[in-house]
Formats: C-alpha cells, sequence, structure tokens
C-alpha cells in the first residue's frame, strides 16, 4: 500500500482520522485504540512535530496508553487521543479549535478530548462550543477545570504505595525526591511531598517553572538540567513532563530505589521495565499512576463533583498495591503485572461490549 504511513499497517488500533481544515490551518490527527469498555476518552496534544510520522508514531501510542489507564483506573471507557500539530503559542486560535471540534463532533460519542500538553480548559471551552464531547471545562462553563490538581494527588498516591513497598511505611517523610518537569502536574506534586515531610529537588526547562516552585517552597532545591537531577543523590525519581524520560543511559546513572512520576510514557523502549528491576529500581507504571486527571475528566460525564472524583483517585494507592503483589507473585516487573490487570478487565468486560457504537 504505497504512501500509507506504515505505522498504521501494523496497528491494533479501531480508527484513526486523519483531520484538515484549510481556512482554520488545522492539522490534526485522531486516534481511537479500543472502545471495548466503552467510549475513548483521551486528550487532545498541541505539539510541533517535526514530521507526520512522529505526530502518527505520538498518538498512536499515546491512544494505546489510554486504553490501559482507562481500564486499569476501572473507568468504562476506552482508549483514544488526538494531537494537533503546530506550535499552540504560533497557530492556536478560536477558529482552529472550532474546526477541530467539527472533527470531534464527527466522530458521533465515540470519542470524548480533553486537555493535554499545549491545551488547556479554555480550550476545551471551545471546542465545545462546536461539540458535545468535550470533558475538562472550565468551572464556568460547569466542567471540573485543571485536572494537573488529581493527577498529582494520584501520582502521590501511587509513590506512597511504592514507599511502602520498598520501605515498608506508604510515607515519604525524610525521604529525597526528585521532579523533573514542575509545570502543571510537578507543581501540585511538590506540595504533597513537602506536606508529607519529603526533601524535594527539582529541574525544568522552562526557568520560570521553577522559580514558581521556589517562590512557593522556598525549601525545594533548584539543579540546572534533568542530567543533573538524575545524577543527583535521590531515593525518587519523578518524571513529570514529556515521554520517554527512562533511557538505558538514565537507568544505570539512577541512584534511587523508586520510579514513579506523572508523565506519559515514561520507558523509551520494551525492556527498560527489566533493566530497572535488574537494578533493583521499583518502577511504578506511569499509567497507573497518573490516572487521576483522568479520574476527573470522567467525572465530569456524570456531573462533576470534585469530592467524589478525589475519592476515586485515592484507589490509585490501592491499584498500585495490587500491580506490585501481581508482580512479585507473577515474578515479573510491575510494568507487566499492570498490563495484565489492564488487559484482565477489557477481556472481562469489553468481550460483553464489543465496538462501542453511540446509540
Amino acid at each position: 500500500m504505497t504512501g500509507f504511513p506504515s505505522e498504521l499497517l501494523d496497528t491494533e488500533h479501531e480508527q484513526v482520522v486523519f483531520c484538515h481544515d484549510q481556512e482554520s490551518g488545522l492539522k490534526s490527527i485522531i486516534a481511537l485504540h479500543s472502545t471495548a469498555l466503552g467510549p475513548a476518552l483521551g486528550g487532545t496534544r498541541f505539539y510541533p512535530y517535526a514530521s507526520t510520522a512522529d505526530a502518527v508514531a505520538d498518538v498512536l501510542n499515546l491512544s494505546r496508553g489510554m486504553t490501559y489507564k482507562n481500564a486499569l483506573a476501572g473507568l468504562d471507557l476506552g482508549g483514544g487521543k488526538a494531537v494537533i500539530v503546530g506550535d499552540p503559542t504560533a497557530i492556536k486560535t478560536e477558529a482552529l479549535l472550532r474546526a477541530y471540534g467539527r472533527f470531534v463532533e464527527s466522530l458521533n460519542g465515540r470519542y470524548y478530548t480533553a486537555c493535554d500538553v499545549g491545551t488547556f480548559s479554555e480550550d476545551m471551552d471551545h471546542i465545545a462550543r462546536e461539540s458535545s464531547f468535550v470533558t475538562g471545562r472550565t468551572v464556568a462553563h460547569g466542567g471540573a477545570g485543571d485536572s494537573s490538581v488529581l493527577t498529582a494527588y494520584g501520582t502521590f498516591q501511587g509513590m506512597r504505595a511504592a514507599a511502602e513497598a520498598t520501605w515498608g511505611e506508604p510515607t515519604l517523610a525524610g525521604r529525597t525526591v526528585g521532579i523533573a518537569g514542575v509545570g502543571k502536574v510537578g507543581r501540585h506534586l511538590v506540595r504533597h511531598l513537602i506536606e508529607d515531610g519529603a526533601t524535594v529537588v527539582v529541574t525544568d526547562v522552562w526557568a520560570p517553572a521553577v522559580e514558581r516552585v521556589r517562590d512557593e517552597f522556598p525549601q525545594v532545591t533548584a539543579v540546572e538540567s534533568t542530567e543533573a537531577l538524575v545524577a543527583s543523590e535521590l531515593d525518587v525519581y519523578a518524571p513529570c513532563a514529556l515521554g520517554g524520560a527512562i533511557t538505558d543511559t538514565v537507568v544505570q546513572q539512577l541512584s534511587a530505589k523508586i520510579v514513579c512520576g506523572a508523565a506519559n510514557n515514561q520507558l523509551a523502549h520494551p525492556g527498560i521495565e527489566k533493566q530497572l528491576a535488574d537494578r533493583g529500581i521499583l518502577y511504578a507504571p506511569d499509567y497507573c499512576v497518573n490516572s487521576g486527571g483522568v479520574i476527573q475528566v470522567a467525572d465530569e460525564l456524570e456531573g462533576f463533583s470534585f469530592e467524589r472524583a478525589q475519592h476515586r483517585a485515592s484507589g490509585i494507592f490501592e491499584t498500585t498495591r495490587r500491580v506490585f503483589e501481581l508482580a512479585r507473585d507473577d515474578g515479573v516487573p510491575p510494568a507487566i503485572a499492570a498490563d495484565r490487570l489492564a488487559e484482565r478487565r477489557i477481556r472481562e468486560v469489553g468481550r460483553l461490549r464489543g465496538l462501542y457504537l453511540n446509540r
């Protein structure tokens, strides 16, 4: 099939939609990995990809991750994701967002969108002017607002479970935690850790993000780069920026006993999970611990209650525990155990549904 993106020939995805609106300049891809558990839910990433191939690879990977994240979180939702290609600071307009909203609407409820890298609740309000299938809207428009609050809370719960598995107590008190990326999620995570009695070291490619954290928490230490953070003496390493943070080199350099962060797709390639295990580093699977945000936006579909969503997100502690227990019982890395738990739910519940159609 000449000219067809090779990534799509071997994909397990149900549907991939290329969206182009010439007048607004919109170039977008929406990928639905699985709707076995219900309509696909996943955010819209606005990013200046170097090529269409890079955008395709990212949206396929991210949408697959959402299937597993939503399943492990116990949601009756499938996995999807979307990307808008371009620099949001240069090309994001109301017209472009509304054009994108019309494409979301054209899927007739098979895909619900939300915020991701480069998009915010205010953007969701624009998209919602054209589509009914939008979550993560501003509070003023009946939405849940910033989902990074519960993403950080859930990541902290997962980190507590990892601390319990490693040191016997579900607390980070007296431990040193290094956070790479202190934007929306990382900044909230800092607060939880400080309140728990941890020592926190941070870095971010955007200096104002670090300055904001240090203004709020003067006791936080900052280092100049992710490389410097990885080389620091840490008990926990928390990648909270873009994916692919855990590389072969990082695994060999880490002094931390735990890797637990909010970033998606942290493992740079298959096999990294085994390298971590071989070095005695406990990895808390990213899509397990960072599911607080998707729990929050999913709660919007029922009429948002922060208290209810936070209660559900607190369950990430117990879910992470279950992952570690299965990993020990089966003799596999936690990343494999998390996949098995998610796949079990997709099989057991998904077979009752099959392909989701909004009827």
